[in-house]
């Protein structure tokens, strides 16, 4: 019995869930400061030094707070630093990554019709990438380029979109936009420990010793703050995109993703215009409309072609030619793949759910572990058992499915 393949699941359950919390902890104290930046006001009654103040009610109470641009004239007793929220984030994804795709790269990662890699080839490209991405936005930013922030904010998206397209050429397109998301977090996680923090840190150092803070630092941790706040929900939305093949499995999935980075861009024009108290330019969300419905138009493109049966290797190989893989392939052309097809029979479905498609054994091999989970040890597929499932047929699953463990332990 494959007991492990149960508590791997879990594992896998508890680390999304730890990114999942971690996420919403760093990104709402990211939109909340940002929105509170913004919504600063300068006052006659402002303390020396101090940039503006806000008063805000929440929780059956009123707050008063003021901000300094650069540091008050001594050192707070008690100061909180928000930087946990973004490195554990980073970490939990950083660990599903791993879980997911490394541990799993002969389903999700690698794709032999776009790149036919080994594995430890695939995971090197990966790291490769993320650790890529961060030292050539660093150098940018510090270049004189980066000495002007619109030209700068266009010279990132033209990365992003020349690595949206390179992530396709190289892995599964659910890999890809996977990937992009990480390579975008890996920048903005990477801009809070590497330098927003240590700005901050020389700040208050200064503070502590009587020196006056060069305002330089706080200038340079605004910036990238501000690239973080652009950045957040196309990262949320390429983290989303591995449930949805209309996303990631079209021929113009990295197109797709370019322009989420767009609808981000206007999305979040609109909220800091509003917090900033500058207007209302609804045209951002006519122009967010546009770009969704492009995206969506694009995303009826032929989905990408299955590999072939010659694609099978690995631990594929074993499962295809398992002792009652025969059997187990017509319980599942009978009872699965008129949804789980290239071109769908079931009424009113247009494409294979979550992409996987079960039409021929070389396929079904290849998902052995989704079937043993979904249709063997669990009832979740078929989905309310539409297709009558028999229990006979869901333990010939789980036999079939198991006596590759059994051969492994007795080789």
């Amino acid at each position: 019995m494959y007991d492990w393949i149960v508590l791997w699941e879990w594992v896998e359950l508890a680390v999304r869930w730890l990114h999942v919390i971690t996420a919403i902890a760093w990104i709402g104290s990211s939109f909340y400061f940002i929105a509170l930046d913004l919504g600063l006001r300068q006052t006659p009654s402002l303390p020396p030094l101090a940039h503006g103040e806000e008063w805000q009610v929440h929780g059956g109470g009123f707050y008063h707070i003021q901000k300094y641009l650069v540091a008050p004239e001594m050192m707070p007793e008690h100061l909180t630093w928000f930087k946990w929220e973004s490195y554990a984030t980073w970490l939990s994804g950083f660990a599903m990554l791993v879980l997911v795709y490394y541990l799993g790269s002969e389903m999700y990662l690698i794709d032999p019709e776009v790149a036919d890699l080994t594995a430890p080839q695939a995971i090197a490209i990966s790291l490769g990438s993320l650790a890529f991405g961060w030292v050539v936005y660093d150098v940018i930013c510090k270049s004189r380029f980066g000495d002007n922030n619109t030209r700068l904010m266009v010279g990132l998206y033209v990365i992003l979109v020349c690595m949206a397209w390179g992530y396709t050429q190289v892995f599964t397109g659910r890999a890809a936009l996977l990937h992009l998301g990480a390579f975008t977090a890996t920048i903005m996680s990477a801009n809070v420990f590497m330098i927003i923090m240590p700005n901050q840190r020389i700040v208050v150092a200064d503070l502590k010793a009587g020196r006056k803070p060069d305002p330089k630092y706080g200038k340079i941790a605004k910036q990238r703050s501000t690239h973080n706040n652009y950045l957040t929900l196309p990262v949320i939305f390429l983290m989303l995109s591995n449930h949805y093949p209309l996303v990631f499995a079209t021929q113009y999935n990295w197109l797709i993703a370019s322009l989420v980075f767009l609808m981000g861009v206007t999305i979040r024009h609109w909220f800091n215009t509003k917090h900033a108290r500058k207007g209302n330019p609804h045209w951002t969300w006519f122009v967010t409309v546009v770009i969704f419905l492009l995206i969506a138009w694009l995303s009826t493109a032929p989905m990408r072609t299955p590999p072939p049966e010659t694609a099978l290797k690995g631990q594929s190989l074993r499962f295809a030619s398992a002792q009652g893989f025969g059997d187990v392939v017509s319980i599942i052309q009978g009872r699965c793949s008129m949804c789980h097809a290239a071109e769908p029979s079931w009424p009113g479905m247009m494409w294979p759910p979550k992409g996987v498609v079960l039409e021929t054994p070389a396929q079904i091999a290849r998902e052995a572990r989704r079937i043993y989970i979904q249709a063997g040890i669990t009832h979740a597929m078929p989905p309310a058992n539409l297709s009558f499932i028999e229990p006979a047929e869901r333990e010939a699953i789980i036999l079939w499915f198991n006596s590759v463990g059994q051969s492994d332990q007795q080789g």
